[in-house]
């Protein structure tokens, strides 16, 4: 199984589309707060719909707190920072898939102890900073997903 992990999101419609996808692809989706909300968060629900009974969801306090309960999982980062292509993130079944907060990205620890494994996903437009959290993520699990071979072809 392939985990979601939102470190410190803070938009509610952003952390419930990624839930809902979590549901409709079946991986387990980790948040570590501090959060920008409450999980009783009326934005929230409604954008993880009825599909919140299927999500997968675990939830940590702090970063140390997931670290210490996951801290020998294979990371995969995904920062605007980062120089390397999501393209060339190569992805194993268990893989925690991290992203950032949606105005600070990854905690700048984080991202310094796992450099090699930290991807981006190109922006042609030197205007824009960064892509949505929710599309990110959604880009990111799809192509995971087709590496190792959990999308039909057809």
């Amino acid at each position: 199984m392939l985990h979601v992990v939102l470190v410190q999101p803070e938009i509610p419609p952003n952390t419930g589309s990624i839930a809902r996808l979590c549901a409709a692809t079946n991986l387990r989706l980790h948040l570590v707060g501090p959060l920008g909300f409450s999980l009783e968060d009326r934005y929230l629900k409604r954008a993880g719909l009825d599909y919140w009974p299927f999500v997968d969801l675990r939830t940590y306090p702090d970063v140390d707190a997931f670290h210490a309960e996951h801290g020998s999982g294979r990371f995969v980062l995904f920062s605007a920072r980062a120089a390397h292509s999501y393209l060339a993130a190569r992805h194993t079944p268990g893989s925690y898939l991290l992203f950032g907060s949606e105005t600070r990205g990854l905690p700048a620890p984080l991202l310094a102890a796992h450099r090699d494994a930290t991807f981006t996903i190109p922006i042609f437009n030197p205007n824009v900073r960064s892509l949505n959290l929710s599309n990110a993520v959604s880009i990111v699990v799809y192509d995971a997903l087709r590496q190792l071979g959990r999308l039909p072809i057809e």
